[in-house]
């Protein structure tokens, strides 16, 4: 065990590739004599040979349940009573609307959903103009859009509003079903025929009363955490539209930072949440495996897969969380979880909270983001959090187990459909093809780590109540106009924006990134808590905190719907 328990997460410096050079590569990769030359290289580097050699002696953990002794109901659909008692006190967020700021206005009759989706509508196109073409939205449906808006405010004039988020602009990741648009999961192929039936995330919303804008764009199949779509054309961050957004949630954190809606629906199966939010200086929530029903949405990474909100603000992280989260009949991985609780998320401080901190790891990221995340910590431990030292072993084989179990699983879902291989991006072809080199053996080894891997967690989670990281190592990359409509790879800034998030997928805890301070070119720096199984309440309680002590910047980008 001594052997594994020093740090040994490594940064990589690997060719920036892209345009003709990357479609070499992709081309390469996918012929069998030149593959057999290249793979054993790239396997060695990645740490996979190494890997092959592990012999663990626990039985595989295929999905990440962390099972309870008592489990909610299923039930079919949120508690809309419950998501209007939903309230915080934002602190230093002053430009982002809430969606209790919507509620406010249709109730006080200064605007009406009707007036605020025509703005809606108007700042999706301005975003996709000029010189930000942010490109938030793969498909936007105007004329539904429009009738949503219209039963709403006659909800509003009738003073039944079925929720606080009844009108309340919401976009949706184009990897769940949404009845009217087709699911392309962001490529050219997939979703000819629209959605018959709402994915659970999507229905739940829609009886709330959401007003859903359209489906927000995503990196090609979500597998690389960036804004890149050769597609549907690539995201931009509001911050500074010459930088990525981060992914594969890209679209929907794009939405969410420039201000088109209060809250998103993301995904994340390696960090496509909290990597994005972080980017664009917003909260992302990824909750515990299972606990946020996965029917409807496309069936990428079975094992790691996780849905849920990015938001300009903790408390309608918290709403949305609310109105997503619980058992659910259609998908037998949420059936296995207590009730939902938001017990004191919004508490104003963190007395009694032990915050662990494994200095080597939150360290191994650019000088300003510690900076940014050590002081940020200080404000915590000045809340009333106790911060003490940890250890994580073996995170480097952990990293592997998770690109293992996600890209085996992708490569196993494309893999129905043999006859469009070359219907990706060169960078999403490069990936599969390395999801393909895993065989049995190596897919059946990451599950045994998982299994020891989530004991490893439950004896820190005995000591520290939440793991304190940053979210990212790296701020926003800055990505060319070429590169941006031509693709690119670069699987060393891969390597830094997937640093810390990795844990929290191949154990199916709950981690949530919020805004932790800005770098010298202004770009957002993001935080990661990562905390026990189910205990999504907590982590909202310290983001909710640090939200109070934390100056938030207006994006160069930015609409006000209100």
């Amino acid at each position: 065990m001594s052997k594994i328990t020093n740090y040994d997460l490594k940064s990589v410096k690997l060719p920036r590739l892209a345009g003709k050079q990357l479609s070499m590569v992709a081309n390469a990769l996918e012929n069998n004599v030149l593959r057999a030359a290249i793979m054993p290289g790239i396997l060695k580097t990645g740490g996979i040979e190494e890997f092959r050699s592990l012999t663990p002696e626990e039985p595989p953990t295929v999905m990440p349940i962390a099972f309870v002794d008592k489990k909610a109901e299923p039930m079919d659909g949120p508690d809309l009573k419950a998501l209007n008692k939903i309230e915080g006190k934002g602190g230093m967020v002053v430009h982002y609307k809430t969606a209790r700021d919507y509620a406010q206005a249709y109730e006080d009759g200064k605007t009406n959903p009707e007036e605020v989706a025509r703005r809606a509508l108007d700042a999706i196109k301005q975003a996709d103009s000029g010189n930000l073409k942010l490109r938030p939205f793969i498909a936007v449906n105007e004329g539904d859009v429009m009738q949503q808006a219209k039963a709403s405010a006659e909800r509003w004039k009738e003073k039944k509003p079925l929720s606080v988020l009844d009108g309340v602009p919401v976009a949706v990741k184009d990897e769940v079903d949404m009845v009217s648009y087709p699911t392309t999961v962001g490529t050219r192929f997939l979703g000819k025929a629209s959605a018959k039936q709402d994915s659970t995330v999507v229905a739940r919303l829609r009886a709330a009363g959401a007003l859903l804008l359209g489906k927000a764009n995503m990196h090609e199949i979500g597998i690389n955490p960036d804004g890149l779509n050769v597609n549907f054309g690539s995201t931009r961050n509001p911050f500074n539209p010459k930088h990525d957004t981060g992914g594969s949630s890209s679209g929907s954190a794009t939405a969410v930072a420039a201000g088109i809606c209060p809250f998103a629906v993301g995904a994340d199966g390696g960090g496509s949440i909290r990597i994005p939010a972080a980017l664009c200086g917003i909260v992302g929530l990824k909750a515990t495996f299972g606990r946020v029903s996965e029917f409807g949405a496309a069936p990428l990474c079975w094992s790691v897969a996780h849905l849920g909100p990015l938001a300009a603000t903790v408390e309608d992280t918290a709403i949305a969380y609310a109105c997503m989260a619980g058992p659910d009949i259609k998908e037998a991985n949420s059936l296995h979880q207590p009730a939902v609780t938001l017990e004191g998320w919004n508490k104003a401080d963190l007395k009694g909270i032990k915050l662990g901190v494994y200095r080597p790891w939150f360290e191994h990221a650019t000088p300003e983001i510690v900076h940014a995340c050590d002081a940020m910590l200080e404000k915590l431990a000045g809340a009333g959090a106790e911060v003490k030292e940890i250890v994580i072993p073996g995170l480097d084989t952990m990293r592997i187990a998770h690109v293992i179990s996600l890209l085996s699983e992708m490569a196993a879902s494309m893999g129905n459909y043999p006859a469009n291989r070359r219907d990706f991006g060169a960078e999403v072809r490069v990936s599969l093809s390395l999801g393909r080199e895993f065989n049995a053996a190596d897919y059946l080894k990451a599950q045994r780590l998982r299994t020891r891997v989530m004991n490893t967690f439950r004896d820190i989670y005995s000591e520290v109540d939440a793991i304190i990281t940053p979210a990212t190592a790296i701020t926003a990359p800055e990505v060319s106009l070429e590169d941006a409509a031509g693709g690119w790879s670069d699987l060393s800034s891969t390597t830094e924006m997937m640093r810390f998030v990795f844990p929290g997928n191949l154990a199916g805890l709950p981690a949530i990134s919020f805004p932790a301070g800005y770098d010298s070119l202004g770009l957002p720096i993001g935080m990661q808590a990562m905390g026990r199984w189910w205990e999504e309440n907590l982590l909202l309680r310290i983001a909710y905190n640090a939200e109070r002590l934390v100056e938030r910047r207006k994006p160069v980008a930015f609409f006000n719907l209100l």
